[in-house]
């Protein structure tokens, strides 16, 4: 979210939707405030360079750039985007799959205590092992519900979350404030209940992953 007057229909959706909004952008403080407002977890959606050479959005982090220029990047994209929890690439493909821009994002993160959700933009991606590596909490994204803009397509992913829920502890879906994700997300989210399926804060995920992690470290017998 950030560059359209159209997102903010979004706001209707249920307080526990996570908002991922991209820095530098028309509407980045606006609706980051009034999120806050909603008591709605924000989480800075970094642009980060891609495979395919997509045209990248402003602030973004690309493989040419030195440590220092990613600090500053980020550093500034945070103050854009001010009451942000954690941070998620938008694109990164090319990106997520390099250690040193990676370890610079995560030190960054480290520092601040927020949590890394990588989008996955490709099965190579090393985010998630350096972000545990510097012990920061993260999680990734399993399903894109509106990769193609059909009633049908936001269907069918949908119900392929559903099953990831029930199968595992959790499941992330990412998707986009069309119209038709919108509109679908807007009846079928208040059946979840009734599906078995608890829909929780970004934040809530990250503690409840943060106390199993505390819960195996406390299990497991000390070494000598």
């Amino acid at each position: 979210m950030g560059y359209r007057k159209d997102d903010s229909q979004a706001f209707a959706l249920p307080a526990e939707v996570t908002f991922a909004i991209l820095p530098h952008t028309p509407f980045s403080q606006t609706y980051a405030d009034l999120a806050k407002s909603q008591r709605r977890d924000v989480i800075l959606h970094m642009p980060m360079e891609a495979l395919a050479g997509n045209k990248l959005g402003p602030g973004a982090l690309t493989s040419d750039m030195a440590s220092d220029s990613i600090q500053h990047e980020l550093s500034a994209a945070l103050q854009s985007v001010p009451n942000a929890i954690g941070l998620n690439n938008h694109m990164g493909s090319k990106l997520t799959q390099l250690s040193q821009p990676m370890d610079i994002t995560m030190r960054f993160l480290r520092e601040r205590q927020m949590f890394f959700v990588d989008s996955r933009t490709t099965r190579f991606s090393k985010a998630e092992q350096i972000a545990h590596r510097h012990g920061v909490l993260s999680a990734h994204r399993h399903v894109f519900l509106d990769h193609i803009q059909s009633e049908e397509h936001i269907q069918a992913q949908f119900e392929r979350l559903i099953r990831i829920a029930h199968k595992y502890p959790y499941a992330i879906g990412i998707g986009h404030p069309y119209k038709e994700t919108l509109a679908f997300l807007q009846t079928r989210l208040p059946q979840l209940e009734e599906m078995g399926i608890e829909l929780l804060p970004i934040s809530e995920l990250m503690r409840e992953k943060h106390l199993a992690l505390a819960e195996q470290a406390v299990s497991q017998p000390l070494t000598e």
